[in-house]
């Protein structure tokens, strides 16, 4: 319907048709973002998976509700991120009445290009506002499975993949400058109020059970078992210049100086990283064994 509207530019475009019933939802966003002016407006709205649990779990008597929510939870959010069962999700719900989270709804606007502009809940479904500010990421590799392949910045600036297992929703790696700007920074430089994390993402993290994929980046040679973090290019874009120069000069690595000195903000992150590049750029193995023997201190220890 979008694609066969006139052929002109639009100022706003508002669509009262839930996305979790539009198939190939981004192509939806891309065709929506062609046919608006630049900062031109899109409305549109979409049942969250919080809105969801609330409407299933109310639908039904208690215990049944539970049962009921296990097994949706298992068919609608479990089996699209498998390559196989995918096809069996596909095949019993042609794709309508599809589970996005708001995050999720957010990372996806944002690949095609709008800024989301608010949001509000009436009558159990979320609407949004989002403003086209920039042309579609065409993105044909989305954080979607298990495993993601981030974008970050390597050695010469050049952009590497670096594989971990997903703790985020999907398509949540757009959304780092919109929870920059909404929430800051917190103590030891991540993201106040994350909402992009999922509560098993949290209790991978809190293990370190995501960053295992990331000894194959260090067996293929892309990053090294000590060096700084593998940032975004976001992250990247907040360090001073002279530092992001430095930093470009070395392979990152798995254990960074930040379990070493247990920097609270990002001025100080900034400091650790410096202090420990230039003692790298004079003593590259001994820098990296004293690292290494230190953060494993702190982190057995210490309870870094």
């Amino acid at each position: 319907n979008v694609v066969k509207l006139p052929q002109k530019n639009y100022q706003a475009i508002v669509n009262l048709k839930r996305i979790n019933d539009i198939d190939y939802i981004n192509h939806f966003f891309e065709a929506v973002s062609a046919k608006l002016d630049y900062k031109g407006f899109f409305i549109g709205c979409v049942e969250t998976t919080m809105l969801r649990k609330k409407r299933l779990l109310k639908k039904y008597p208690p215990i049944l509700n539970r049962i009921y929510y296990f097994f949706d939870y298992i068919l609608k959010r479990v089996f699209p991120k498998f390559p196989v069962t995918k096809q069996i999700y596909n095949l019993l719900t042609r794709k309508q009445n599809q589970v996005i989270s708001e995050p999720e709804t957010y990372g996806r606007l944002y690949s095609c290009g709008f800024e989301v502009m608010g949001a509000q809940e009436i009558n159990g479904i979320l609407y949004f506002t989002a403003k086209k500010t920039n042309i579609p990421a065409f993105d044909t590799n989305p954080t979607y499975g298990p495993f993601v392949k981030l974008r970050r910045i390597g050695k010469k600036g050049e952009i590497i993949s670096v594989y971990k297992l997903r703790t985020m929703h999907p398509f949540a790696e757009y959304l780092q400058d919109y929870i920059y700007k909404k929430h800051d920074l917190k103590d030891g430089g991540k993201f106040k109020n994350d909402f992009r994390i999922t509560s098993w993402g949290k209790i991978m993290r809190k293990f370190w059970i995501d960053e295992l994929p990331q000894i194959y980046d260090w067996m293929q040679g892309r990053i090294n078992l000590v060096g700084v973090r593998a940032l975004s290019e976001h992250y990247y874009s907040l360090y001073p210049k002279h530092l992001q120069d430095l930093r470009v000069k070395f392979k990152p690595g798995i254990i960074p100086p930040y379990y070493v000195d247990m920097p609270k903000n990002l001025k100080e992150i900034c400091n650790s990283v410096e202090r420990y590049l230039n003692q790298k750029a004079i003593a590259p193995l001994k820098t990296d064994i004293k690292y290494a023997v230190k953060a494993m201190f702190n982190i057995v220890f210490k309870g870094a």
